[in-house]
């Protein structure tokens, strides 16, 4: 019994440190699982340190009766001083046979794409990421969340 125990401390002390470089994570859930195009989903991230690099994720976690394979969506970034930039990326969710290439259990399927790699912010304060979805569709059906990740490059 106390080497389970044991173990389990050692997992969860494990877990956590795997996620060492994160300094930012956070998914936002899509009201009836619905994403309009006018529709921007906002983070704030602080960043702190302006000398080390950092790579910045897109989350997005959809239903398997998502009716595409991708998704193009903007990123729009505005930092403290409100200068603003945006960066058009698609994710690939399924391969050329319908196959979903995301995480997942069930029918949902999550998704973590890079959407900036070792990227430096030239100022500390808070930046500001916005996703938009930018598909032929008005409103897309089936996703059911959209997400930011900012991690610091360990090398």
């Amino acid at each position: 019994m106390k080497y389970t125990f044991a173990a389990a401390i050692i997992l969860v002390l494990g877990l956590t440190a795997c996620d060492n470089a994160r300094v930012f994570d956070e998914n936002k859930s899509l009201e009836n699982n619905t994403w309009h195009y006018k529709t921007r989903i906002p983070f704030d991230v602080r960043i702190k340190d302006t000398t080390k690099l950092y790579n910045v994720y897109v989350n997005l976690r959809v239903d398997a009766d998502y009716k595409y394979s991708n998704i193009f969506m903007w990123v729009h970034t505005t930092n403290p001083d409100k200068k603003t930039d945006q960066r058009r990326i698609e994710i690939r969710l399924a391969d050329e046979s319908g196959k979903w290439l995301g995480s997942g259990l069930g029918d949902i399927y999550d998704y973590q794409f890079p959407a900036f790699k070792k990227v430096k912010f030239p100022q500390a304060g808070f930046y500001r990421f916005e996703l938009e979805q930018n598909m032929r569709d008005d409103t897309l059906t089936h996703v059911k969340a959209a997400g930011v990740r900012v991690e610091e490059v360990i090398e």
